[in-house]
């Protein structure tokens, strides 16, 4: 090798940081197209929670004509604690299956999908009897 040249170093992985490390321990690092799905994934969810949040936001205040008080405000209730679960079991499943992945384990299920679709109907069916009592 020449005098003017330096020898190749040998690459040394870059840390992911402590808190990485503490979130996400051990296992191999998966394909990046696999973490930025579940990373997209994580942003619908907080999508859906932020219309659900604007939703019971909307109903209790610009709804005061159409439903009585207590429906009005259960409702908007319903829905923002529904927003509120929603983005705390997006941020949970967004750790839970870029763990699996890291340690090609199965992936865990979605927990929120029937946490979701229960209060959905819940809020549907409490507009629906509200408009065929009126």
């Amino acid at each position: 090798m020449p005098s003017n040249q330096t020898p190749p170093n040998d690459p040394v992985p870059p840390s992911r940081g402590k808190i990485a490390e503490r979130l996400l321990p051990g296992g191999t690092e998966p394909d990046p197209r696999f973490t930025l799905a579940n990373e997209r994934t994580f942003l619908a969810w907080i999508r859906t929670a932020l219309a659900l949040l604007a939703g019971g936001i909307a109903i209790e205040a610009f709804t005061s004509d159409l439903f009585l008080e207590p429906v009005r405000k259960s409702l908007a209730v319903l829905l923002l604690l529904l927003g509120m679960l929603l983005s705390a079991g997006a941020a949970g499943r967004w750790i839970r299956v870029e763990r699996s992945m890291r340690n090609k384990t199965p992936l865990p299920l979605p927990l929120i999908v029937p946490l979701l679709a229960g209060a959905g109907a819940l809020a549907a069916a409490v507009v629906l009897v509200f408009i065929l009592w009126r």
